[in-house]
């Protein structure tokens, strides 16, 4: 018992230089995939981003919700067209796309936060226009592409101390018009118009991985190209990397795609010397605590 908080006790110091690093740091963290239906994940994580908020971060959480959204379709009986392996979202399935995101999912991560003793506001991207859209593909209907970010609500809400949790919904250019937004697409636009310090993309791998299968722990944009022209990078893992390099051009600092399936993920990634998951940026070496 004695050795246990011996350790705890030298973690925490050792935490000490990432500590001032990331003091006043915008980071903003995409949370889904299989964390978001297990109560115990989403405690667990809620209290990782209140921690993050009590040492002087300024977390922004943006989420998904695919699975819940597949539920209530299937529930209602609305049934979907596909193109080109993705669903068509007609005006019945955005309906029920907002009212699942930007009501039951995101009230349910703003409840988790609450709980842990954090104080968090859940908005959607048609709030005071944060994420103004267009179709991304005319024959997906309404399924955006932010054009347009507005993001002051966002610096007001964690100025005031408090965490926003952001729904993956945008307005479009004209009016009544609502789109669902990819969570990661979303994520990233809203870190890039933060100039955030971290884009921490929470997903159910481990991170990108090279031809034998291990986990590449730092590359540069140009590298994450070369993979992707050479298949190593395929699959579901495509949009992620590209959103990451998206966003790096759009001024953030570096994206990590890691696995949100790991306890502390993000604990992990911003406060130890191992960092977890995979990091992509231009310039400077993953270790580097004390550089501010």
């Amino acid at each position: 018992m004695d050795r246990d908080w011996i350790a705890t006790a030298r973690t925490l110091s050792e935490a000490l230089p990432y500590l001032q690093r990331y003091t006043g740091a915008v980071v903003v963290v995409k949370f889904g995939g299989n964390a978001m239906g297990d109560e115990a994940a989403m405690a667990e994580f809620a209290r990782d981003i209140v921690l993050m908020r009590q040492v002087g971060m300024n977390p922004v959480v943006v989420h998904g919700g695919g699975p819940m959204i597949n539920d209530l379709l299937k529930r209602l009986g609305i049934t979907s067209d596909w193109v080109r392996g993705k669903r068509v979202t007609d005006q019945a399935t955005v309906e029920v796309v907002e009212m699942v995101l930007s009501g039951l999912v995101n009230k349910r991560i703003v409840q988790a936060i609450n709980d842990q003793g954090g104080r968090a506001v859940g908005i959607s991207g048609k709030d005071d226009d944060l994420m103004v859209c267009a179709p991304d593909d005319p024959e997906l209907g309404f399924v955006g592409r932010p054009v347009e970010m507005n993001v002051q609500v966002l610096r007001d809400l964690y100025g005031a101390g408090i965490i926003p949790v952001v729904a993956p919904v945008g307005t479009g250019e004209n009016d009544n018009e609502t789109f669902n937004v990819n969570g990661d697409t979303a994520a990233g636009a809203i870190a890039g118009a933060l100039k955030a310090d971290r884009l921490l993309l929470l997903t159910d791998v481990a991170g990108v991985k090279d031809k034998t299968g291990n986990v590449v722990t730092q590359m540069t944009p140009d590298e994450v190209r070369a993979m992707i022209a050479d298949g190593t990078i395929a699959g579901g893992m495509i949009p992620k990397t590209e959103t990451a390099l998206k966003a790096v051009e759009d001024g953030v600092r570096a994206v990590v795609i890691l696995d949100g399936r790991v306890r502390n993920a993000c604990l992990l990634e911003l406060f130890t010397d191992h960092g977890a998951g995979s990091l992509i940026r231009s310039t400077e070496p993953r270790i580097k605590p004390r550089i501010r």
